[in-house]
């Protein structure tokens, strides 16, 4: 596993191991015990021998989306964190005497662009926009896996859960600085994360390949999200930020992460009959609050 030591993957290969499964994880810094393997994703560098050990590949490696603002060395970095260690692992599986069966790859909702107004599913055409250019790059190249190994590239929403992206709008609420970001009627998909692990064990077993919406199956806006973080942490609702002041403060990150409207439905677990814990924005939010 890359990208073990975020909030996602470091819950997912704890959930993993509970599964009864044995996860390396790749890391950058020297292994601290025998679970641990050092890689140089940014060299594409990864000792092709360790997956002919593996049945399953899960790639969540990439620089963090929340660190603001986008100056333009770190953008590049967004691009190249992600590109480059899904080059690594996809190297090394072309490599291996023994390929692994399975490679869940991590991708994101922003694939789809600011598109209000559309429902989309798997099926729904790229957008346009730094994050939909770089999702498409992203999952080109996790595509070069060998033939015979099945891909499913994770088009996650907005994960919440006590860490995260959540964790810098809590913050705010608490300090009753919460409110409208722009109309608050674009949709942010969502999901917790207790679902966002789920999902990912149930794909290690299901037949499922392609692109696959990460995301929780009622759709909500950016309002109906922080006006229940505001109520939770009992803090009033009450600004308005217009959207040419978070543009002047954020820069092109404020449209893509902040304003941007996605409906995202996650048509392909449903119909694979994945249950999920939490199917509204409140449920996920009152877990998220509560989580320790």
């Amino acid at each position: 596993m890359g990208g073990a030591s975020g909030m996602i993957g470091t819950t997912l290969a704890r959930a993993l191991e509970e599964d009864g499964h044995e996860v390396t994880r790749l890391v950058r810094r020297a292994p601290q015990n025998d679970h641990e393997v050092n890689w140089a994703p940014s060299a594409r560098m990864l000792d092709f021998t360790l997956i002919d050990r593996a049945d399953v590949v899960v790639n969540l490696s990439g620089a963090s989306l929340s660190h603001l603002p986008w100056t333009s060395s770190y953008r590049k970095q967004i691009l190249e964190s992600r590109v480059q260690a899904t080059h690594a692992l996809t190297d090394a599986m072309r490599m291996a005497s023994s390929p692994p069966a399975t490679f869940l790859s991590a991708s994101a909702v922003g694939f789809y662009g600011d598109r209000p107004g559309s429902r989309l599913t798997e099926e729904s055409a790229a957008g346009t926009g730094f994050l939909a250019d770089l999702c498409q790059e992203w999952e080109t190249v996790a595509d070069l896996a060998p033939e015979k190994t099945r891909v499913v590239t994770l088009r996650t929403g907005l994960v919440l859960g006590p860490e995260g992206a959540l964790k810098p709008l809590r913050t705010l609420t608490k300090l009753g600085v919460s409110g409208h970001l722009g109309t608050g009627g674009q949709h942010w998909p969502w999901i917790s994360l207790l679902d966002e692990v789920a999902a990912i064990r149930h794909l290690v077993t299901s037949s499922l390949d392609g692109p696959v919406n990460l995301a929780g199956p009622t759709p909500a806006t950016a309002d109906r999200l922080m006006k229940r973080l505001a109520s939770d942490l009992h803090r009033p609702y009450a600004f308005r930020i217009p959207e040419r002041a978070m543009t002047l403060a954020l820069g092109e990150a404020a449209h893509e992460l902040l304003l941007s409207s996605q409906k995202v439905i996650p048509q392909k677990l449903l119909d694979d009959g994945f249950a999920f814990e939490h199917t509204t924005v409140d449920q996920a939010v009152d877990w998220a609050v509560s989580a320790r």
